[in-house]
């Protein structure tokens, strides 16, 4: 009878065992993900060549974001915003030589101006000053930019940057005290500024206007009405030009008479890019399109690379050069191969 009961017993715990459900598939891990698809850009088809056909004569391996550029007069500087730094490109060994911690990310532009290399910082909100022959911080500015997308700049008398939690105003630096001294009233949305042909140029990524201020006085002296959506710009060619965002067109504008002369597509609308005019040619890089090129004196576009690669491009030291964001490098590249 007691045997019969344990069988009875073990019988019961199997089939109990048997009924219980399987355990629990693990769910497998979720894919990385994905960075969202860009439209396609129109460009300008009829001169529109693949970017595996550009070949640069050197190229900086820069470990991280590498981004906005300016030259010194015998470097080309980088920002990297990840790492928190700046880096120097020498123009004779094609090497790169110093990196440099400046403030917390790195944005928003660079600029050069009385022997030193001044980089706004998103993170600590600050501008932090490196003298360019001893690559070290030598002062740090507490003011930050108005926006991540934006500029710096040096005119003979000071650096000026867009700031302020709306853009609407540009602060002057004085380079004698790391201080603040001037904040000009400017369009709210107003985020990059650059300098040439005597003035400070001021562009209204949130609107369409080109606003000119007096160095020398701190005040606006004209609002010229450009493409829309201008983030970035650059003077250069007896010119300012103005890349517009909304519909991907370049302004050029006559810093003489202050009005548009020229309205050139390009077919290279919405976010990110870079410009910059000299040796007779604006340039201009997007993701998608990382190099186009604008004859200065006809306002044609006479050279487009579709490809990867690209977010900013500098003419400087007889060179193009374009820093590839996502391929964590920068390209030195030789204009001439680049119009064949």
């Amino acid at each position: 009878m007691m045997r019969s009961s344990w069988m009875a017993w073990m019988l019961g715990v199997g089939l109990a065992l048997a009924q219980e459900a399987p355990p629990a598939a693990v769910p497998p891990p979720a894919p990385p993900k994905q960075r969202p698809q860009r439209p396609p850009l129109p460009g300008v088809k009829e001169v529109q060549k693949p970017m595996s056909l550009v070949t640069p004569e050197a190229v900086f391996s820069v470990p991280g974001v590498p981004d906005w550029l300016i030259d010194t007069p015998d470097a080309v500087w980088v920002s990297n915003k990840p790492k928190n730094s700046i880096s120097k490109l020498d123009i004779k060994t094609n090497t790169v030589t110093a990196t440099v911690t400046v403030g917390e990310k790195p944005c928003s532009g660079l600029a050069y101006g009385f022997g030193s290399v001044w980089a706004p910082n998103c993170g600590d909100k600050t501008v932090s000053r490196v003298d360019d022959k001893e690559a070290k911080v030598i002062a740090t500015i507490p003011v930050g930019p108005a926006d991540s997308e934006g500029g710096i700049t040096a005119s003979p008398e000071a650096v000026w940057m867009a700031t302020g939690a709306e853009g609407d105003k540009v602060a002057r630096i004085d380079p004698k005290t790391n201080t603040v001294t001037a904040e000009v009233p400017v369009p709210a949305g107003s985020h990059t500024v650059d300098y040439g042909e005597g003035a400070v140029w001021v562009t209204q990524s949130k609107g369409k206007l080109l606003t000119r201020i007096d160095p020398k006085t701190a005040k606006v002296t004209d609002q010229i009405e450009v493409g829309p959506g201008p983030r970035f710009l650059t003077v250069g060619e007896g010119y300012v030009w103005t890349l517009n965002q909304g519909d991907g067109t370049v302004s050029k504008v006559d810093p003489k008479t202050r009005k548009v002369v020229a309205t050139i597509t390009v077919g290279v609308p919405g976010g990110g890019g870079e410009i910059s005019a000299a040796g007779g040619s604006v340039w201009i890089t997007v993701f998608q399109i990382p190099i186009s090129r604008i004859d200065a004196k006809t306002d044609k576009v006479t050279h487009q690379y579709a490809g990867p690669g690209g977010d900013a491009i500098l003419y400087a030291h007889g060179s193009v050069w374009l820093s590839n964001l996502r391929q964590q490098n920068v390209w030195r590249l030789d204009p001439a191969k680049i119009t064949q």
